[in-house]
């Protein structure tokens, strides 16, 4: 027989892994498809980000509350609790700059893919503009992953 709460945090804890673990590795192809230039490079880049996000960010982005929501009603936790208050604030935090991000990264692949279609040397300076925002919009959403790991392992009272 299986212990339903450990098996739904096995489920939370590796689709929180998934999430961080993609998040990180398509900011790092991103960044580095952007930083060697090329059009090809970053139309490919971008469209398998594009693919990624879907695949793996947003699945395991929509299990994190599922599953956590779960496990507080599994582990008898209120709603309430402070450590989950904050970690809810964080979530929402990180996933309104996913958010933003995914559009940006549709703009990316779509602008890249135009400027290879058209034979153009370089890209639009759209491009390098859509770039520093999506890179300034990491910071806040892995900076409120790192701390709900945290929340989530040292259930502090913050109030």
């Amino acid at each position: 027989m299986i212990d339903a709460y450990l098996f739904v945090k096995w489920v939370h804890i590796v689709s929180s892994t998934v999430l961080f673990g993609t998040g990180m590795g398509t900011a790092f192809q991103m960044l580095a498809a952007y930083r060697r230039g090329g059009i090809e490079t970053q139309r490919v880049v971008s469209q398998n980000v594009v693919l990624a996000d879907w695949l793996f960010t947003a699945t395991s982005g929509v299990v994190q509350p599922l599953s956590g929501f779960a496990l507080i009603v599994l582990g008898g936790y209120s709603l309430w609790e402070s450590w989950l208050v904050v970690a809810y604030l964080l979530y929402a935090t990180a996933a309104a700059c996913w958010i933003v991000v995914v559009f940006i990264q549709f703009r990316l692949r779509d602008l890249a893919e135009a400027a290879h279609a058209d034979g153009q040397v370089q890209l639009p300076p759209e491009y390098d503009q859509l770039m520093r925002t999506w890179f300034w919009l990491g910071w806040p959403a892995f900076g409120a992953l790192l701390v709900i790991f945290y929340v989530m392992i040292a259930k502090p009272a913050f109030w």
